[in-house]
């Protein structure tokens, strides 16, 4: 004889289904109240300022002298910005500019530190400045004028380095104003053109000197055949401190050990 089993209900199935459908519906109002509550608390990732977005690049200007364009590859302060821009794509932003340039180079300035594009610097912005400045004759003092100008405005400068400075009318090359961490004076006694010999810090306990370093080219020979003629007759020792490898290659060096490390960037 067959044992017969009791067929099962289908009213305890239903209820069980409906139990778990409504458990399920209670834990997700749950789980979506406490995603709400902390979108409000924190807001949405694209609203979480992007840091790197706020930094702005280092900024490297460099002055050419007399009358040479900015963009005048024979000359060696134009060559040195064209070896960082290549060396350094990202995070450094390399210009050249004339000596007489100078108010250019001070809103080309004011303009990167401008991260937020709303056409006033704020202290931060202003204090978040990474700038390297250096030039060649009348280049090297419009550095200085340049960097005694960012002074004024609360700007701080990395460094400043002259070659063979030659003051501009109305300009002070010698004194080097606080806001610069350091400042290096490359220069040559001999000829007409000759550099500032010596400089010093307006403020010592803010202002390092690296050095004023004496090139001379008295028995030197002539090494310059690229340049024009007449810079051979009238500023022969002016101009071979500056298409003097050994200058600039120490130059370079300098601005190099105050930018980002980057991969590939030895001399």
């Amino acid at each position: 004889m067959k044992t017969r089993f009791p067929r099962k209900s289908s009213i305890p199935s239903a209820r069980y289904t409906f139990l778990c459908r409504f458990g399920i519906s209670i834990r997700t109002s749950i789980f979506s109240i406490f995603a709400f509550v902390a979108f409000v608390q924190i807001g949405p990732a694209q609203s979480i300022p992007n840091v790197s977005r706020t930094v702005p690049p280092v900024i490297v200007i460099g002055f050419v002298g007399g009358f040479i364009k900015h963009d005048n590859l024979v000359h060696s302060e134009v060559q040195l910005a064209a070896r960082l821009r290549k060396a350094y794509p990202i995070g450094v932003d390399v210009e050249t500019f004339e000596n007489y340039h100078g108010e250019e180079a001070r809103r080309k300035i004011l303009s990167v530190l401008d991260v937020n594009h709303d056409g006033i610097l704020s202290p931060d912005e202003k204090q978040n400045g990474r700038i390297i400045i250096y030039g060649h004759s009348w280049g090297g003092s419009e550095a200085i004028t340049l960097a005694r100008n960012l002074d004024k405005e609360g700007i701080p400068v990395i460094l400043t380095i002259q070659v063979d400075s030659i003051s501009k009318v109305h300009e002070n090359d010698v004194v080097i104003p606080a806001n610069v961490a350091q400042a290096a004076n490359f220069y040559q006694p001999n000829g007409l053109l000759h550099g500032q010999s010596k400089i010093r810090a307006a403020d010592p306990s803010r202002t390092r000197i690296i050095g004023n370093f004496k090139f001379d080219y008295k028995a030197a020979p002539y090494m310059c055949v690229q340049y024009p003629w007449y810079d051979r007759i009238f500023g022969k020792s002016h101009t071979q401190i500056e298409c003097d490898p050994a200058v600039w290659k120490q130059a370079e060096s300098l601005i190099r050990s105050n930018l980002p490390k980057q991969s590939g960037t030895e001399l």
